[in-house]
């Protein structure tokens, strides 16, 4: 339906809030929609025929003049159409929650009325703390020796506080040879080495005998990988 208008979206918007009890108009001091009904708060809704960033910059300025705001667009039938919706449906609703603004659907089909559908309505926003990833992140922070990412490069993985510590058994290991976890553990101050041994997450590590570890082939590689991450760790 690519013939599509912003103002096939008015009618619909209009009747449903009409059918709330609502006095509604149109364009008025850059507003798309505004309704009024008796003492209650004024309502505002901005129309697009696709949820597009200009319509939520649009809902943002709106909630200067009221606190009930909705972003309002288009969707239409047929499993190509709405693909994008489908997929992004989860997203575009925490967005719009965190932002504190409600969120109106306008389905259209050809043989069909419109259908219309209200996911979200405006409410403040107050996001839940999880102590358990604050817990984490901070933990990870401290762990972590030095500042050996750079942010947003994708050049190679991330080095978190566990690589680090695999990297020092590693290291150890290519020096001294095949070693027994304890020895690993004491000689590096690496606590959970028995584990990274163990679990064995990158595959560096190959256990020779009950609680004997040698570097393997993926290991030496890795060392010279992260040669430059090494020097820091010694």
């Amino acid at each position: 339906m690519s013939s599509l208008q912003e103002t096939d979206l008015y009618q619909p918007v209009k009747a449903f809030l009409e059918g709330q009890g609502y006095s509604v108009k149109s364009e008025i001091s850059n507003c798309d929609v505004v309704a009024v009904r008796g003492k209650d708060e004024m309502v505002v809704v901005e129309l697009k025929t696709a949820f597009t960033l200009p319509l939520v910059l649009q809902g943002i300025r709106r909630q200067t003049m009221t606190d009930h705001v909705y972003l309002a667009f288009a969707i239409q039938t047929g499993r190509s159409a709405k693909s994008i919706w489908r997929r992004h449906y989860r997203d575009i609703l925490k967005l719009c929650r965190m932002l504190g603004l409600g969120l109106i659907t306008v389905q259209f089909a050809k043989a069909a009325p419109s259908a219309l559908e209200v996911h979200l309505d405006p409410a403040p926003y107050e996001p839940r703390k999880n102590k358990r990833r604050r817990t984490m992140l901070l933990r990870e922070f401290h762990r972590r020796v030095g500042d050996p990412n750079e942010g947003g490069s994708t050049k190679r993985a991330i080095m978190t506080a566990y690589r680090q510590d695999a990297l020092r058994c590693a290291s150890f290991l290519a020096h001294g040879g095949p070693s027994r976890a304890v020895i690993v553990k004491t000689q590096t101050g690496v606590t959970r080495a028995p584990q990274i041994l163990q679990k064995d997450h990158y595959g560096w590590f190959l256990r020779v005998e009950r609680g004997t570890y040698t570097l393997t082939p993926n290991g030496e590689r890795a060392l010279n990988t992260y040669a430059d991450i090494v020097a820091t760790l010694e």
